[in-house]
Order: structure tokens, then C-alpha cells, then sequence
């Protein structure tokens, strides 16, 4: 029993802290997740929306330092209690996300490795019943080290994890595990290779047989059948087809993409703002002397938003700057960079910088 409760503790406690740390190094991109959660075409929860910033750094801290005081035996009933009221919430979640298919990703070890819902779900009902096996055989969970010595660990683990936190939020990622990280060729990252798989779709037809609707399928083509079509079809994606890791990117205005010209590019910085009514006053008040900054240099600068033409024309008026601005959809945009507003230096379609509007002064350095 010893080593069976041995065995479990550290799978949930390493598997906690794992996950955390994951979020942890970009709690700003679990945020968006939970706005996704908090919305109203799926938990109808608008009210927590701007919490969850907020919510994102606690939950990702408090998993971390579970998963550690699970690890060294300090206050093992209070951390198999809070274990499993995270788990139970979390296991809500991911069955209401795949069951309803709400959000295609829960996001549980952020950009790192991606689960489908059920995966997700699967792997919390898992952890779920490990953590209630845990419960029910505490009494074989012992301290690994003395009382003060875990007092010291707790306390070191959550002033790094804020330290984390509070470094992240202020700059980047210190790891970017998204497709447009340093070094990423855009126009590689969006080719589809000729002998990738492709999407298989069931089409169910609708047909009245001898009185009764009767639903034939097939892959695509009309079925021939004895009957007379009611007009209802449906179409069911079967097995989904290849992906590249770049699939959203573009740059319009007015109807126009200009995406191929902006990757053929020599030089170009890409000034992003997913939204900016949010943007940082901070960072827009920098914009001026970037801009000229990067012309200075032989870069041709453009701006990227999901905002209105109206937005960008006051953005560009009070901060006195002349920025043309092109629309790029808002997922994609907090994608690319966890700022906003953030630059991004791109040559030859390969991004060769990125930087948080707090380090915009190293952006030629």
C-alpha cells in the first residue's frame, strides 16, 4: 500500500506541477481561456471576464504549490481537499467543453501539448481518481522532510511562481511554444504538403421512402435512392484533416491581402494590437518614436488590429503617429504575441523579434 500511495503522490504531484508551470510561463494565454470559459455562448458568465487575468495567475500558482506540498508531506488534508475541489472544477469544465463542443481546447498544458476535449476530460477523471484514492489513504502520506524544512520549501515555491508570474506579464513568455516563436517562418509554417491528409465529411441525406423520412449517408456524392429529397442535408466531419501550424494569418484592408507581399518583405516591423481600446497607454505612447526609429533603419512598418478604421484613425491622431493599419483577425493577434500593444520584426517571412511594449527600447539594440 506504502508504495502503490507512494506512486500516486507523485504522479498527481508532478503532473501538477508540470501543467502549472506550463501555464505559468504564459498566464496571459490561459487568461484568453478563460474568457472563452466566462463567455456567454458557453458558460454565459460576462461578469468574470475581467477577473480573468486575475483568476488565471491564481489557479496556475496554487497548482504549482500543490503539487508541491503533495510532494514533501506539509498539510497533506488541506492539499488533498484543495486537490480535489480543483479537479472536480476542472473535470466540469473539460466534459462540458467536449460534451457540448464549446472549446475545442481547454488549454490545461497551454500551447505545450494540446488535448482534444475528451482527451482533456479523460485525463481529469485520471487525476480524479487518483486524488480521491489519495484522500482515502492519507494516512500513508508522510512528511518527506521536517516541519520547518517544508515551511522554507512552500514559502520559496510561491515567491518564485509570483516572481514568475509578475516576470512574465511584464515582458514574454520565457519559453514560446506557439508557431510564430523567434526563428518561425511564417510562409513554412502555412504550407499544406501535397500528400497530407484530408478532411472526410458524412453527408446525411433526407429522403421520404414509402411515407417515412428515411436518412441515407454518403461521402459526398448524391445516393440514389427511391424516394423524393426533403432538402435537408447534413454534413458531419468524419476524421479531420491536416493542419498546418499556421492556418489565420492575414493582413487585409478594404478586402485586399496583402499577406504575400508583407512575408516577401526584406524588413518590416509589425506593430500588434489584438484590440486597441485594451492596449496599454504605455505602449501607444511609444509608438512615435518606434515608428520613425524603424524607418530610420529601412523598415517598412505596419500596424495589425482587429479594431475599427475609426479606432486606428484616433489611435494615430492622439498619439501623432503614422501608422497604416490592416486588420488581422483578434485570435490570431493574441496568438502571434502576449502583449498589447507588442512589436514583432519579421525578414524574409522569418520573425527575428518580438518584444512586450515594456522592452520596446531593446527593439534595435
Amino acid at each position: 500500500m506504502n508504495i502503490i500511495v507512494h506512486i500516486s503522490r507523485g504522479f498527481v504531484g508532478l503532473l501538477f506541477i508540470i501543467s502549472g508551470l506550463i501555464k505559468l510561463n504564459d498566464p496571459l494565454g490561459f487568461s484568453f481561456k478563460l474568457e472563452e470559459y466566462f463567455s456567454e455562448a458557453v458558460l454565459n458568465l460576462p461578469f468574470l471576464v475581467p477577473l480573468a487575468l486575475a483568476l488565471s495567475v491564481v489557479i496556475v500558482i496554487t497548482e504549482v504549490v500543490l503539487g508541491v506540498l503533495l510532494l514533501i508531506g506539509y498539510q497533506t488534508k488541506w492539499v488533498l481537499y484543495s486537490l480535489l475541489g480543483m479537479i472536480v472544477f476542472f473535470t466540469f469544465l473539460t466534459f462540458y467543453s467536449a460534451y457540448f463542443n464549446k472549446v475545442t481546447d481547454c488549454g490545461c498544458f497551454g500551447d505545450a501539448i494540446k488535448l482534444t476535449p475528451w482527451e482533456s476530460f479523460i485525463k481529469d477523471i485520471v487525476l480524479l481518481v487518483f486524488i480521491v484514492f489519495l484522500y482515502l489513504k492519507q494516512e500513508f502520506i508522510q512528511p518527506l522532510v521536517e516541519l520547518k524544512v517544508q515551511q522554507i520549501i512552500s514559502g520559496v515555491t510561491l515567491l518564485l511562481c509570483a516572481l514568475m508570474a509578475y516576470n512574465v506579464l511584464n515582458h514574454l513568455p520565457m519559453v514560446d511554444f506557439r508557431p510564430y516563436k523567434i526563428g518561425a517562418d511564417i510562409n513554412e509554417n502555412m504550407i499544406v504538403p501535397e500528400d497530407a491528409p484530408k478532411a472526410i465529411y458524412s453527408y446525411n441525406w433526407e429522403f421520404e421512402v414509402d411515407g417515412e423520412n428515411t436518412v441515407i449517408s454518403t461521402n459526398g456524392s448524391y445516393p440514389e435512392v427511391d424516394g423524393t429529397f426533403t432538402g435537408n442535408v447534413e454534413t458531419e466531419l468524419v476524421q479531420k484533416g491536416y493542419e498546418p501550424p499556421i492556418h489565420d494569418f492575414s493582413i487585409e484592408k478594404n478586402g485586399i491581402d496583402i499577406t504575400p507581399e508583407i512575408l516577401d518583405e526584406e524588413k518590416v516591423i509589425l506593430v500588434i494590437s489584438y484590440d486597441l481600446y485594451l492596449a496599454k497607454e504605455k505602449g501607444l505612447s511609444q509608438l512615435t518614436t518606434l515608428v520613425d526609429q524603424a524607418r530610420s533603419e529601412g523598415f517598412r512598418v505596419i500596424g495589425m488590429s482587429a479594431s475599427s478604421e475609426e479606432e486606428t484613425e484616433m489611435i494615430n491622431s492622439k498619439y501623432n503617429t503614422s501608422i497604416d493599419w490592416y486588420f488581422t483577425d483578434q485570435t490570431t493577434l493574441k496568438t502571434i504575441v502576449r502583449s498589447n500593444p507588442a512589436v514583432v520584426r519579421v525578414e524574409n517571412g522569418v520573425i527575428t523579434d518580438k518584444l512586450h511594449f515594456n522592452d520596446f527600447n531593446h527593439l534595435f539594440k
